[in-house]
């Protein structure tokens, strides 16, 4: 079991560890602030150090138990890559500059679904560059509106904040979940919530696992790439960080 620091921190850049297995298929530490490709948001790349030795981490993927509440981490190592022996202690070092700009993004996503109400998301994939989302919206409003919104979400700096409910909340408020393809894990007992905006009405709520920016400012202006028909319904929205 791997404890996941970025769920409670997403800010935090390094932690130590001790190393609880390692191979060239993965190195599972006891803690870490790598977050696990799912949720539509990559998985973090970066490093693990220790005392005569370094790992350039590739890639970071849940293990067999993570689609079911699970929390083992995989950090995959960079083929040819030395290995850390098991019980040693270690630095996990982000590449930050990637991860927050993942952090943006998918805040900027959330602030998409805030800026068109009502809409079910079909899927989404957020990526440093370039994100987007599909949405059940046969005539959805132009790019440019959409754009509008999204930059003044932004610019109202609203606070980012994370908290936990019992997971029993979606039996009586199953609106919280915006997103169709997906839902989120049950069996841990927890929810995790992402609310942006302050108050009884939020700009937006939704069931998150992912890493946010504390502040929608921090975002910084996005642009509207383009809609694309990708169905009788379903529209896709590309963005990007301009």
């Amino acid at each position: 079991m791997t404890e996941r620091l970025f769920m409670a921190d997403a800010e935090l850049r390094r932690a130590s560890a001790t190393v609880i297995a390692a191979s060239p298929e993965g190195i599972v530490l006891d803690r870490t602030v790598f977050y696990a490709r799912g949720g539509g948001q990559p998985g973090d790349t970066g490093r693990i150090v220790w005392a005569g030795g370094e790992t350039v981490i590739a890639d970071t993927i849940k293990g067999a138990d993570g689609d079911n509440g699970g929390e083992t981490i995989i950090h995959l190592p960079a083929p040819g890559s030395a290995l850390p022996a098991v019980g040693t202690t270690v630095d996990a070092v982000l590449d930050w500059d990637r991860r927050f700009a993942h952090m943006r993004m998918h805040t900027a996503m959330h602030l998409l679904c805030a800026a068109i109400p009502g809409a079910a998301v079909t899927g989404g994939a957020v990526g440093s560059d370039r994100s987007r989302l599909d949405f059940d919206l046969p005539d959805p409003p132009t790019k440019e509106a959409i754009e509008e919104r999204l930059n003044a979400l932004i610019a109202g700096d609203h606070p980012v904040s994370i908290e936990w409910v019992d997971e029993r909340v979606l039996d009586t408020n199953p609106g919280l979940v915006r997103t169709l393809s997906v839902k989120p894990p049950r069996g841990t007992g927890r929810l995790r919530l992402v609310r942006i905006g302050a108050g009884e009405k939020p700009v937006d709520l939704q069931p998150c696992g992912g890493t946010h920016v504390a502040r929608t400012g921090l975002v910084g202006r996005v642009n509207v790439l383009k809609i694309e028909n990708k169905g009788r319904q379903n529209r896709r929205i590309a963005i990007a960080l301009a």
